[in-house]
């Protein structure tokens, strides 16, 4: 597994697309795309909306995440980092940033590269670049 995370609009899908030559239809949005569809996808972007649509449904995170990485252990995750700055007054919010968060954690332990891009430029956190 691989996780690419950043602040938004800061090129992580553009890094993943290029470093690990997507197509455009092997790049699914968390956003927007079926619940299950991220277990046999080559990459998720906006893995941060799907966490906030599970959490939304009441449904465990941190299970969804651990399926993820035992059935798609070669996916490409491209998250934003949303825990940093104000403490969301909403509750909701707040739940969500937390969730967001251990996801991340149980992702990152679970990839063999961690990078984090900012400004367009990858730092590698976690394995290295080949």
């Amino acid at each position: 597994m691989k996780m690419i995370i950043g602040g938004a609009f800061q090129g992580k899908a553009a890094f993943a697309k290029e470093r690990f030559e997507l197509s455009d239809e092997e790049i699914i949005d968390g956003e927007i795309c079926d619940h299950n569809a991220i277990f046999e996808a080559k990459c998720v972007k906006n893995f941060h909306a799907l966490v906030r649509r599970i959490v939304e449904e009441n449904g465990s995170v941190s299970e969804y995440v651990e399926r993820l990485c035992r059935e798609n252990p070669n996916a490409v995750i491209v998250t934003n980092e949303i825990g940093s700055g104000i403490i969301p007054l909403e509750k909701s919010e707040r739940i969500w940033r937390e969730q967001a968060g251990k996801a991340g954690c149980i992702i990152a332990k679970n990839s063999e590269l961690v990078v984090r891009i900012y400004c367009g430029i990858p730092e590698v956190i976690k394995g290295e670049l080949r």
